[in-house]
């Protein structure tokens, strides 16, 4: 399997990220005899029936599965004194995975005209969408129209700035308002699960506009109208949202979380609203995911 690279923001340093599930991956999306035999329909069969992800979430909230817990974190080496709770007292893989964390261990950029990073993971930056072809897999851009499941809606953002931000199962699942804004209701669009992982991303880049996803519309005041998406993936059936529609919320609070498994967001600015940090923009230029955390600075808005 191809090895992932990021690059970490904090150090400036490309790093090989330790994937998780791995080697059935490798079996899905492989150029092995086994995985051109095997792959297609063991993809299709996990991703277009619900059970087999709703017993494998199943699975990760039974008493038993909380032995996990401590071998995971010393794999990946997470950082549990940021946890606001112990280990001891996550009753289930689950409930580790949908941890808080100390408000102390993600400060939020105070600054009025910053957005900020919603959640802890690795990211690509577009800052005018119609130019970029960062997210073009096989010759095929995935269709705006088709991702928001409204034409009319879509019509807005063909020129603007998208953010995508994808969450491994290592990465703490909760996601966070990028500004000051008043949230609408979260609209569900249904569609399958498959893996977002960069592997599968590289044979179907449609996989965005197929899964299971919801969309919000933020308005800001100095962001304009902001579209928040969140994706679903291979054994992420669950979205839960944690934010009061149509209450003012601010910046850096929660949104909601993801369920066990990697996950996916994807935010879209009007043309000319946001200008994004120059190192995010340099690292998607080189065609490399930036590792960012939650509360960072994300870029400024364009009237300061």
């Amino acid at each position: 399997m191809e090895p992932i690279v990021y690059i970490d923001r904090a150090t400036g340093k490309h790093c090989v990220e330790k994937v998780y599930g791995a080697r059935a991956l490798n079996l899905l999306y492989g150029k092995s005899f086994l995985s051109k035999i095997l792959g297609a329909p063991l993809i299709y069969a996990s991703c277009r029936y619900p059970f087999f992800s709703a017993l494998y979430g199943y699975l990760q909230k039974l008493p038993g599965s909380k032995k996990k817990i401590q071998p995971f974190i010393d794999f990946f080496e997470i950082d549990a004194s940021e946890f606001l709770e112990p280990v001891t007292a996550f009753h289930s893989f689950n409930d580790f995975f949908i941890r808080k964390l100390k408000p102390a261990a993600r400060p939020i950029d105070p600054r009025q005209e910053i957005a900020v990073i919603p959640a802890d993971a690795r990211y690509f930056f577009h800052q005018d969408i119609h130019l970029s072809d960062g997210f073009i897999v096989k010759g095929q851009k995935f269709d705006l129209v088709t991702l928001l499941g409204d034409q009319q809606l879509a019509i807005p953002y063909e020129r603007g700035a998208m953010v995508m931000a994808r969450l491994c199962p290592t990465d703490y699942h909760r996601y966070h308002f990028p500004c000051d804004n008043t949230p609408h209701e979260t609209r569900f669009i249904n569609g399958w699960l498959y893996s977002v992982n960069p592997i599968a991303l590289r044979e179907d880049i449609h996989i965005f506009t197929q899964n299971k996803r919801t969309l919000c519309e933020l308005d800001s005041p100095l962001f304009g109208k902001v579209l928040f998406m969140e994706v679903g993936a291979t054994n992420v059936g669950s979205i839960h949202q944690s934010y009061t529609p149509n209450l003012l919320a601010a910046k850096g609070s929660e949104k909601g979380f993801f369920s066990f498994g990697a996950s996916f967001l994807i935010i879209l600015f009007e043309p000319d609203r946001i200008r994004f940090d120059r190192d995010l923009i340099e690292a998607t230029k080189q065609g490399k995911e930036i590792l960012c955390k939650m509360g960072e600075s994300m870029g400024s808005a364009v009237t300061f």
